[in-house]
């Protein structure tokens, strides 16, 4: 679950979390018509599937590896390392048949047991993952990552050579969805016993199976690059030869070059939105990234429900993202609007409707019930966030609205490096704190009950929030109308009843593009770039 806070908060810090783009002054010869010069904010941390827990690393091991899904073209997950699946009556047994013709590149074959190696070490509490989470759902998963069941119990079995079975503790509709995702990929077997602990910490210290390589990473570099990966089953549909990555920290460094023709792909951020947003390569995305805040109920103020619900009514959301966001959405609810649909193509958000909103005179309401309680006329609240300039540019703004918009609020504002923010979260040195998040598959329960929501299970103790939760999961698993029906209550309960968390916004992402560029696109969660298709014109 850090995981994704951290890469969620990225997000939100520019907008930048990499600058993609292709060389237009290399491109221009026909011999390197197919070369990117591309670019990230952040270098790798590691290669090693079961290990990374950053956004550079998913986006390149996303390009040079695939598991048994891969998101098509309209951010479908289709089949990809697998060719064929049949589910069990029950919905909970699935068995895979991969395909005979996937290698990794050194010419070995993608077996069912390179699956069965990678989950075992990402669900080892020794390797401490930090998307061991996503594995709840695979039977004994939790159980495994909290050390009371054995590593080798996981629901997962190599049935032959090339057929896999894998067991969920519940049935789930977005399994496909999730196994994209690269904490789910295969590592060679062979490959990962030879490395032993330092399989993954450079790129010549693994194998790829995917439409890269990676060359040049050695461990700490800040230039690497990702070649055709000739060996990739499908190699024929995969048109760049090669992509060279640099690492390019500052938004302003990125479009400097863009303007220069060194890059063919710079994102646009919200100090630069104004400026570039009428020029005709830019391109807006709004993600289904949350902007939200939760606040600490184990101290007297904030856990007052009429202090949470005043200050979750008296942010005006919409002026947020116009004057500060300059991209995204006002937040209506904790989970994202147009991205999950039911089976009759309906917004999840529409059916759930607004839980959360701008509503001065409600939250003046709810904020004289809350001097009341707490007999005070004055109050003071500690904000934290990350010292990043985006998220303490929303900081500032959040203090400012609130101190004008209810009476006797004094809020101040405390930011900090993100990896200390992370631990005082956790460690409930806060007293509410603002972040960004961003989900791992298409489904409401992902929000609901990870969701950057710090120390949900351990504080939050409402019975019905937690009975709709296990309804969904298990009697009302295989029944859609009334699985969604559970996580609308489930969500009403948390946002607007209780107002655990105050969400904010959705993320948006900006961008300028070449127009020699096609095929280029964001994934569906709008973190990473994805160059499969890519092709220079």
């Amino acid at each position: 679950m850090q995981k994704k806070k951290i890469a969620s908060i990225t997000l939100l810090a520019g907008a930048a979390l990499f600058l993609a783009a292709c060389g237009q002054k290399s491109s221009t010869s026909s011999s390197e018509k197919q070369v990117m010069n591309t670019a990230v904010t952040s270098e790798i941390s590691t290669l090693d599937s079961s290990k990374y827990g950053d956004t550079t690393s998913s986006e390149i091991l996303q390009n040079s590896m695939e598991g048994l899904y891969r998101f098509n073209s309209k951010g479908q997950a289709k089949l990809a390392g697998a060719t064929a699946v049949s589910r069990s009556k029950d919905q909970k047994v699935y068995t895979f048949t991969l395909r005979k013709n996937a290698k990794w590149s050194n010419g070995d074959a993608v077996t069912a047991q390179d699956y069965v190696t990678a989950w075992r070490r990402t669900v080892d509490p020794k390797n401490n993952s930090l998307d061991s989470d996503s594995y709840q759902v695979i039977k004994n998963g939790t159980k495994i990552t909290a050390g009371k069941k054995a590593v080798s119990t996981l629901g997962i079995k190599a049935l032959g050579k090339y057929k896999l079975q894998v067991t969920l503790e519940n049935p789930i509709s977005y399994l496909p969805d999730l196994l994209t995702g690269a904490q789910f990929y295969p590592q060679d077997s062979k490959v990962v016993k030879k490395q032993g602990s330092s399989y993954g910490t450079s790129s010549s210290r693994l194998v790829y199976n995917g439409p890269f390589k990676v060359t040049g990473w050695t461990g700490s570099s800040i230039k690497w690059t990702l070649v055709k990966n000739k060996t990739y089953w499908n190699a024929e549909s995969v048109h760049l030869t090669k992509l060279n990555y640099q690492v390019i920290k500052t938004t302003s460094t990125g479009l400097n070059l863009y303007k220069a023709g060194d890059l063919d792909y710079a994102p646009v951020d919200s100090d630069y939105v104004k400026q570039y947003q009428k020029n005709k390569d830019y391109h807006s995305k709004t993600t289904p990234t949350n902007g939200y805040m939760v606040f600490n109920l184990k101290r007297k103020t904030t856990g007052n429900v009429h202090v949470r619900r005043a200050i979750s009514l008296g942010i005006n959301r919409a002026q947020l993202v116009k004057t500060v966001l300059h991209s995204g959405k006002a937040a209506t609810g904790l989970v994202a609007s147009d991205f999950i649909y039911d089976a009759n193509g309906k917004d999840y958000r529409t059916s759930a409707g607004k839980l959360a909103g701008y509503d001065l005179a409600e939250a003046k309401a709810e904020w004289a019930k809350a001097k009341k309680q707490l007999g005070k006329s004055k109050i003071t609240i500690e904000l934290l966030t990350s010292d990043m300039d985006a998220s303490k540019r929303v900081g500032e703004y959040i203090q400012s609205d609130l101190m004008k918009n209810l009476p006797g609020l004094m809020v101040k504002l405390r930011s900090i490096p993100l990896k200390s923010r992370l631990s005082d979260t956790t460690a409930h040195k806060f007293d509410m704190v603002y972040g960004t998040w961003q989900p791992s598959f298409q489904d409401p329960i992902d929000y609901l009950t990870i969701g950057g929501l710090f120390n949900l299970e351990t504080d939050y103790k409402n019975k019905n929030f937690w009975k709709q939760i296990n309804l969904a999961k298990t009697t009302y698993a295989t029944q859609p109308a009334k699985r969604q029906a559970a996580l609308v209550a489930a969500e009403k309960q948390l946002v607007q009843k209780d107002a655990f968390t105050a969400p904010l916004y959705q993320a948006g992402v900006s961008y300028l593009l070449n127009s020699k560029v096609k095929g280029f696109r964001l994934s569906p969660y709008g973190t990473v770039a994805y160059y499969w298709d890519v092709q220079i014109k």
